[in-house]
């Protein structure tokens, strides 16, 4: 994993991939843009993990170029089984940044990739002033784990 500097044009499509994400769809300009200040860019290698299932749930990540799969252990002696892959505009981790709960499965690359990155306690801070907006994360973010959870 190495942090990239983000350029004026990263940070652009990072705001148009972001306005596809229900997660983000509802943010106002300005709430955007005050989490645009906390948002990091990573690039991953083929092969390297970027989460663990049961790890901590920290962050919320959007793909920004590359390939990613998605996978879940059901049991400590079963092997990991590919729920899903990720690439180019898909997210995941948003669930981290309301409840912070452990990581519901691996995600690890399965091509060289760049991923957007948002730290949970940055994300927090930003939203903390608007209720509203936490209220309806919270129930995409149930509606996600429903998802997961019949998946596995």
């Amino acid at each position: 994993m190495k942090r990239l500097n983000a350029t004026d044009a990263d940070i652009a499509e990072f705001t148009n991939m972001a306005r596809k994400v229900n997660f983000f769809s509802q943010m106002t300009v300005g709430l955007l843009e005050k989490i645009f200040a906390f948002v990091m860019l990573f690039e991953y290698k083929k092969g390297e993990k970027i989460c663990k299932q049961g790890g901590p749930g920290d962050a919320f990540y959007l793909v920004y170029s590359g390939k990613l799969n998605v996978s879940i252990k059901k049991g400590i002696f079963s092997s990991n089984h590919k729920v899903a892959s990720l690439s180019s505009g898909d997210f995941f981790g948003e669930m981290a940044l309301l409840d912070r709960a452990p990581r519901t499965a691996t995600i690890d690359c399965e091509e060289d990739s760049k991923v957007f990155v948002l730290l949970a306690e940055h994300f927090n801070e930003v939203a903390k002033g608007n209720p509203d907006f936490v209220a309806y994360m919270k129930s995409l973010a149930a509606a996600r784990r429903f998802e997961l959870n019949q998946q596995q």
